[in-house]
């Protein structure tokens, strides 16, 4: 029985000393462990020569390497900087000039101070121009500084060395984009995404190369694939929604729109333009019910966002009267029943007999009816304009030829806009009357309150 305290001992010990194992590769893995002895070499030899001369090249130069190669981005770029900083043309003979440069701008990239980055890669280039990386690295950071030329010619000139590597293709795919050339850059984005098909910018890149080359459904297929998506969602469903708007899929542009609102942290510019663009098909769609609360809600964030303020005056006043909603955005058939009822209990207590009704490409309608009451019997010609602006002289000279072309006694002409101070003058003297949208506000609503008589 004596032994199995011995045998539980020697586990315990063997699963210790396998965690500190563990526990040590792991740290050595991320840079933490114990320097080699032959780095500790050269520090201290470095550190040694630099206490009798801060500036001594080969001494900067090798601890300068010693950092980069532990990853110590920081170090190693005050080092490589102070070494070039003091670095003499007789320097340059004792140390790799090309990799101090080299390494002083990965150093600077690694930590995202891109001017110092800059600067070490084209110092560099003047040593090497034929160098993959320096190539590569300067034609990311022209990218970035929208100097897409030079980072085209410095892209190309890294695709030489290695013509498959997905972050030149990927990033000189991305500069053509931005220069409008979407039919070459499409060739270098694709092979991009082949070897790196989780790309998922690129692959919206992409999407917007076969938008701005006409070819719509293959754009329409990536923004679709790719609403779900946290990140490029809002922006594809903006499109997506945008194309089918254009093309007036009313019903499909709502659900792109819709689903990019769904998306978490939406960029400001982005989320305003989703909400506007709902609103607006949904207006397309005479929802104006549905787009109301829309446009408020943008109102109350951007005031003075587009057109809101506008169209908020406009669809409130038509969502309080149906009457006016029918006459400025129903169906051609709904706008014509309207018009009749107006013509039908216009003259009070007047016979009303309708003989003919003639619709202009559901801008207007003219409605020609016999019209007797006690004192007098007329032919009476109506014109009711949909158009919400000024209505000009020439529209009413038209309306006067058609009066004279069927005989009628007089003219009624109705617009929910207004009419111009020539249509006025040209009325004048002949029988017509000009009937504008207050008054016409006033028509629309007596209706309703004769409808409820006639119910009573």
């Amino acid at each position: 029985m004596s032994i199995i305290p011995f045998i539980i001992g020697v586990i315990a010990l063997i699963l210790v000393a396998s965690i500190l194992i563990l526990v040590m590769s792991r740290s050595q893995g991320l840079g933490l462990g114990k320097r080699s002895k032959g780095s500790e070499a050269i520090i201290k030899e470095a550190n040694k020569r630099l206490a009798q001369n801060p500036n001594d090249p080969e001494a900067l130069y090798n601890l300068g390497n010693v950092y980069f190669d532990e990853e110590n981005w920081d170090k190693s770029m005050k080092t490589f900087e102070n070494l070039i900083d003091h670095m003499t043309v007789t320097d340059q003979r004792k140390i790799n000039t090309f990799q101090a440069y080299l390494r002083y701008g990965i150093s600077a990239r690694k930590l995202n101070m891109l001017e110092q980055a800059f600067k070490g890669f084209s110092m560099a280039r003047t040593f090497r121009q034929d160098n993959f990386e320096v190539n590569y690295e300067l034609g990311a950071l022209e990218f970035e500084r929208k100097n897409y030329e030079k980072a085209i010619q410095l892209l190309q000139r890294a695709r030489t060395q290695d013509p498959d590597n997905p972050a030149v293709l990927r990033t000189l795919g991305h500069s053509l984009f931005r220069l409008k050339k979407p039919k070459e850059a499409m060739t270098f984005i694709r092979k991009a995404i082949d070897i790196a098909p989780d790309d998922k910018e690129s692959l919206y890149t992409l999407a917007e190369c076969y938008h701005e080359a006409n070819q719509v459904e293959q754009a329409i297929r990536i923004f679709n694939h790719l609403r779900a998506d946290p990140v490029m969602g809002p922006n594809s469903c903006l499109i997506a929604g945008t194309i089918h708007l254009e093309t007036r899929q009313y019903e499909t542009a709502i659900q792109d729109f819709e689903i990019g609102l769904k998306h978490q942290n939406i960029k400001a510019d982005i989320l305003v333009d989703l909400r506007y663009k709902l609103a607006t098909t949904y207006l397309k769609l005479n929802e104006i019910g549905k787009a109301i609360p829309i446009l408020k809600q943008i109102q109350a964030e951007n005031s003075s966002y587009k057109d809101v303020s506008l169209l908020l005056g406009k669809y409130l006043e038509l969502n309080a009267n149906r009457n006016l909603q029918i006459f400025l955005m129903g169906s051609s058939a709904d706008f014509v029943a309207l018009c009749r009822k107006i013509v039908m209990t216009y003259f009070p207590r007047a016979k009303v007999k309708i003989s003919n009704i003639t619709v202009n490409k559901n801008e207007w309608a003219d409605i020609f009816a016999e019209v007797d009451t006690v004192k007098w019997s007329d032919l009476i010609m109506f014109r009711f304009i949909r158009t919400q602006g000024s209505i000009g002289e020439l529209i009413v000279r038209d309306f006067h030829s058609h009066l004279k072309e069927v005989k009628a006694g007089k003219g009624i002409c109705i617009t929910v806009g207004s009419f111009t101070d020539e249509a006025r003058r040209y009325t004048e003297a002949r029988l017509i009357d000009l009937i504008e949208k207050d008054r016409l506000q006033v028509i629309l609503n007596s209706l309703d309150a004769k409808a409820a008589v006639v119910k009573k």
